[in-house]
């Protein structure tokens, strides 16, 4: 359970000094998407600010017939950086799905755990007044509505809303699976702004308790204070590393490279920032990395070999503070570590891989967890 302490009624809550670290930490599940951290820390401390701070539940508290609703933005990184939520989208979006369904949400919870999409279901937790539940469908980010383990396991997508800031909404209700509603509401989204609020997969609590990935706030929270607690003691990659080899998903890491970004490609094309980018050694010019992307780091090559593959994690971070760094944030000559993870076991499945494994992004590759193609981890 997340920290930290116990309001009047005995109820778990989030500390406002935490936001910061939680943020950091899901920028790193982000590996490279999920939207800018930045921004979903500042609109997150703005609700708890007004509103109040969301109590925290674990997925063991959950009656089986508990209504969560999951809630994220959906759009492009480098557009979601431009803008934030106005909060009546969020609003919006939360009720329109209850109106449709004819259920009112007992909880809301993450859709993905990175960057700015960690954040904003504290945004709708706060301001609707509803508890926060300590789980999301990824464990990490990914770019596509359908790449959750809700839609894996067989929970409807639909019906689902998008509203944008301008409060415009685009309601899916029925289509053949969740990749159809990915494609509809992808249309919809770019012709709204590219950043858009998303409530869909509406859950009961058995739901969450059979497909979710549970634990996850606590685990970016506590990923973020590794790495804050490792710069106070000088090695804050020894520090993050450390504490992921004591978690039961992300047990499987290592840094696969240093050095320094000599070439960005980035667009935003079909709704994605989509695009690679190289990373030298610094001390030998010959040694390289390839890191493609859509939205999320899909693909690390070091000198053409294959070190890591999607839906393992590829986090790309400062070289000297481990602060995480999102594709949109990438530039010329910065120093750079670049971190590989195991993703968690539910999204290693067959049934998982044939949603969210590198050929369902057009990858001529095949899964091949980062144990295996390393034999020092």
């Amino acid at each position: 359970m997340l920290k930290s302490s116990r309001d009047s009624a005995g109820r778990t809550q989030l500390a406002f000094e935490d936001i910061e670290d939680l943020a950091r930490g899901a920028a790193f599940l982000g590996a490279g998407g999920g939207g800018d951290p930045y921004i979903g820390r500042l609109m997150a401390e703005h609700a708890v600010r007004e509103f109040g701070m969301p109590e925290i539940i674990s997925v063991d508290d959950l009656d089986a017939d508990t209504n969560v609703f999951p809630v994220a933005m959906v759009g492009a990184p480098t557009v979601m950086v431009e803008k934030g939520v106005s909060g009546a989208d969020v609003d919006l979006s939360v009720n329109r799905l209850a109106a449709i369904i004819g259920k009112k949400p007992d909880a809301i919870t993450p859709i993905e755990i990175g960057g700015i999409n960690s954040m904003l279901p504290i945004v709708a937790a706060a301001r609707l007044g509803l508890p926060l539940v300590d789980c999301d469908g990824m464990g990490r980010a990914f770019p596509e509505i359908q790449m959750v383990t809700f839609n894996v396991y067989g929970v409807s997508a639909t019906p689902a809303v998008i509203v944008n800031e301008h409060l415009d909404t685009v309601i899916v209700e029925t289509c053949g699976d969740a990749k159809r509603a990915e494609d509809l509401i992808r249309v919809a989204a770019i012709q709204m702004g590219l950043s858009v609020m998303f409530s869909g997969y509406p859950l009961n609590g058995q739901q969450v308790k059979d497909y979710g990935v549970k634990g996850t706030l606590s685990l970016a929270l506590n990923i973020g204070r590794a790495i804050r607690r490792g710069r106070s003691e000088g090695n804050p990659f020894e520090s993050l590393l450390a504490y992921l080899r004591s978690t039961e998903y992300f047990n499987r890491c290592k840094v696969l490279f240093d050095g320094k970004v000599t070439d960005v490609m980035r667009e935003t094309t079909k709704g994605f920032a989509m695009g690679h980018c190289e990373i030298r050694n610094m001390d030998d010019e010959s040694d390289s990395m390839h890191i493609q992307f859509q939205n999320e780091n899909l693909l690390a090559k070091r000198n053409g070999k294959t070190v890591a593959v999607v839906p393992d994690l590829i986090s790309i971070v400062d070289g000297e503070t481990a602060d995480p760094i999102t594709v949109e944030a990438l530039r010329y000559g910065q120093r750079v570590k670049v971190i590989g993870t195991s993703a968690a076991p539910v999204m290693r499945t067959a049934e998982a891989l044939a949603v969210f494994g590198p050929e369902q992004f057009g990858l001529d590759e095949k899964f091949l967890p980062i144990e295996e193609l390393h034999d020092d981890i």
